[in-house]
């Protein structure tokens, strides 16, 4: 449903980009809105009555719009909601992993350390990238940057967005399982606060290598969960082809994780996906993560730690009972 209304978008939207001029500096950009101000405006009614038909998502229609690709992905999001962003490469035993971007920066003033997914915007970045698929060295260097953070007092913040961690024959030979494994045990114990945000998809060992966090928020259309639906399907039917079967059943929206106390937040989107306005969504990102924040720095260290543990012992207790 919602793919075949972003195809009845797709012609207006790019109408509206040619009004506009493809302008980037906001003078010329107001200029040619002025100019064509009554066009704007009757293709903007247009749209509007598109996404008035954007009823209930379905878990397939929120799978969609987490692997869309022109959501926001890791370098934007940094640009827009931190300053004086540092980046820090490497793993100290083996080498750089581009999959995973991780650095020092400023949230509102505040020293954080960063780390996300990073998949790329363009075929080339995509292979550079691993299409956000990390290696052993990524999580090992994500376990670096944390463990600097624990020693220095700084909020960890990561982003997730990956369909797994790279599944190659290279990657285990160098100790994929373990460096994994590793990070979750490092993150359960960590004294600093620990906010994870999911923003588009979050498959397998490889996202919850950096979901250990005190507080998990989600946004609207994200995913997460254990593999994905064509992966589940394959493995349940022997059928990759009932994926939007498996959506459905493996609960993996953020309502069913909010609702199952895995997620503390859903962040609002755009109607019609993140894409549709990276500037709103970022505003929102931006109110969650102060808020949170601002919660969690208030707590010691041990009663960070404490906190993180019970949350993870307490998932699907309800359930067993």
């Amino acid at each position: 449903m919602i793919k075949e209304l972003l195809e009845q978008l797709a012609p207006l939207d790019a109408q509206i980009a040619a009004l506009r001029g493809g302008a980037q500096d906001e003078e010329s950009q107001m200029a040619a809105i002025t100019a064509h101000a009554s066009e704007l405006a009757e293709l903007a009614v247009e749209e509007d009555e598109i996404l008035r038909c954007c009823g209930p998502l379905t878990a397939e229609d929120r799978v969609f719009l987490a692997r869309h690709p022109e959501r926001p992905h890791i370098d934007e999001t940094i640009n827009a909601l931190f300053t004086d962003f540092f980046e820090q490469c490497g793993d100290r035993q083996c080498r750089e992993d581009s999959a995973i971007l991780g650095g020092i920066a400023r949230f509102h003033g505040m020293p954080v350390t960063v780390i996300g997914h990073r998949k790329g915007s363009t075929l080339e970045e995509n292979m550079a990238c691993n299409f956000g698929m990390p290696g052993p060295e990524g999580y090992r260097k994500a376990l670096r940057l944390m463990k600097q953070a624990e020693k220095f007092g700084r909020p960890i913040i990561t982003f997730i967005d990956t369909p797994g961690a790279y599944p190659g024959k290279e990657a285990e030979e160098r100790g994929q399982g373990e460096a994994i494994a590793r990070n979750l045990m490092e993150m359960s114990g960590l004294t600093v606060p620990v906010i994870a945000v999911v923003t588009g998809e979050g498959s397998s060992g490889g996202a919850l290598a950096l979901g250990v966090a005190n507080h998990i928020l989600m946004l609207e259309n994200a995913v997460y969960s254990v593999l994905s639906p064509e992966g589940f399907a394959s493995i349940l039917w022997k059928d990759s082809s009932r994926s939007g079967e498996a959506c459905e059943i493996m609960k993996l929206t953020a309502q069913d994780l909010y609702k199952g106390g895995i997620v503390e937040e859903i962040i609002p989107e755009p109607v019609g996906g993140a894409q549709r306005s990276h500037a709103a969504l970022f505003a929102a990102m931006d109110t969650a993560l102060k808020n949170h924040l601002t919660a969690l720095c208030k707590m010691s260290g041990k009663a960070l730690a404490d906190q993180r543990y019970k949350k993870f012992r307490q998932i699907g207790e309800a359930k067993r009972a």
